[in-house]
């Protein structure tokens, strides 16, 4: 293994920008955050992020929601699926998030992310109420039951290596901040679960009508 050491460039300086994430915040008027969905592949995560992110549309706030599939096609298409991979792809995906932060937006985020420590350097690149965990929580057996692309069917046949919750772990928040359990809940009511946590919390303002779950 090659391990690839980053040096520090003592030309590279931080450059001062006269609209700041305050001035970006207050023009917004929402107060900006990272909606970090993880579970196994076919849980959800894109269906309901989707579905957040169309209400806070709808409400008028400010998003972006990136997804796993997608960022591949792109920004991270040069990465595979190791373990090795699969840290990096994560770890670009949060800096990402952290420059959305910036922009003064909610940034929604749908990956398996199966590893706690991936997800906890993500959360600490911005302020600690600034990363809001979403675990989605739906079986195996249900994922692979749904299985949208055929990705476990390929797993079990030995054609995809590294597969979360078959070849390879994942490790289930231990507390994050909202729980869906999509057994329980359809994707509507998993939508007012996520839109009502940012509504008690401060992070976009709600009306008569909220607060039904």
């Amino acid at each position: 293994m090659i391990e690839k050491k980053h040096e520090t460039n003592e030309n590279i300086i931080w450059h001062k920008q006269h609209v700041e994430k305050e001035d970006r915040v207050r023009v917004l008027s929402q107060k900006p955050c990272i909606l970090w969905f993880t579970g196994l592949s076919g849980s959800g995560k894109s269906t309901i992020a989707n579905a957040v992110e169309l209400e806070l549309f709808k409400r008028g706030r400010k998003t972006y929601l990136l997804d796993g599939d997608n960022v591949r096609h792109g920004l991270n298409k040069d990465l595979g699926f190791s373990e090795i991979d699969r840290i990096e792809n994560i770890r670009r995906i949060g800096e990402v998030s952290k420059l959305f932060v910036d922009s003064g937006l909610i940034v929604l985020t749908a990956f398996i992310s199966p590893f706690r420590s991936d997800r906890q350097i993500a959360k600490s690149l911005v302020k600690y109420d600034e990363f809001i965990e979403i675990f989605v929580d739906t079986p195996l057996e249900i994922c692979e039951s749904r299985d949208p692309k055929g990705l476990y069917k390929k797993a079990r046949e030995g054609a995809i290596k590294n597969f979360t919750g078959i070849s390879s772990p994942y490790e289930e928040p231990e507390e994050p901040h909202i729980h869906i359990n999509t057994e329980k809940h359809t994707v509507q009511e998993c939508t007012d679960i996520v839109i009502n946590h940012l509504i008690k919390h401060g992070y976009i303002q709600g009306d008569e009508n909220d607060y039904a779950i």
